[in-house]
């Protein structure tokens, strides 16, 4: 992770914060983004997507999940976590992975990073193959033109560069707080004034 940069200082060109992280500042208060951290999809001036990788889905196991779906093997050989992704489309799910495994269909966001809709990943999975990390979330968050950058020029969002140790960390718990301390800013300190951070 490393300094701080925003959708206004970016050159304009297509991807502005694909592949980024978006780090919700303590003043974000609404509850579908309070506190989370924002793997983006993609951005540019039409839109923009992006997966909330901090908040684990209560209630439905990998295992059960892929019984739902009748794939074998089950139990699984691997598994992988389950996120609420974010407040649009709930019911349908988005594998974000590390790019070593890709298939006709899956989405390149970066030579890092890959993001996979298709069952065949979670096939993969539950038999011990696939890609070297990954996470299934359910829903994605969306925004019309321009929305995202408004909320950043509103001190809403900080975005930091996405690590995969990071990204596929386990302590969710401790990630909001460690996305910030990575920027050397401690949330207690911040406010909603207007400012950068």
């Amino acid at each position: 992770m490393a300094k701080h940069s925003t959708a206004a200082q970016n050159d304009g060109g297509e991807g502005y914060l694909t592949g980024q992280l978006l780090v919700a500042m303590p003043s974000l208060r609404d509850p579908r983004f309070a506190q989370t951290v924002v793997f983006m999809v993609a951005h540019t001036a039409e839109s923009a997507m992006g997966l909330v990788i901090n908040r684990p889905l209560a209630g439905l196991s990998f295992d059960s999940l892929l019984e739902q779906l009748k794939v074998e093997p089950c139990p699984p050989l691997r598994r992988i976590r389950i996120h609420a992704g974010g407040p649009v489309e709930t019911a349908k799910g988005f594998v974000l992975h590390t790019a070593d495994w890709v298939q006709e269909g899956s989405l390149l966001i970066d030579d890092r990073f890959a993001l996979t809709s298709s069952i065949d990943v979670l096939k993969a999975i539950a038999r011990g193959e696939g890609p070297r990390q990954g996470i299934l979330a359910l829903g994605y968050a969306g925004w019309g033109p321009g929305q995202l950058d408004a909320e950043i020029l509103q001190n809403a969002w900080l975005s930091v560069p996405a690590e995969e140790d990071f990204v596929f960390a386990d302590d969710l718990g401790a990630m909001w707080r460690g996305a910030l301390a990575s920027l050397k800013v401690d949330p207690l300190l911040l406010s909603g004034a207007a400012g950068r951070a």
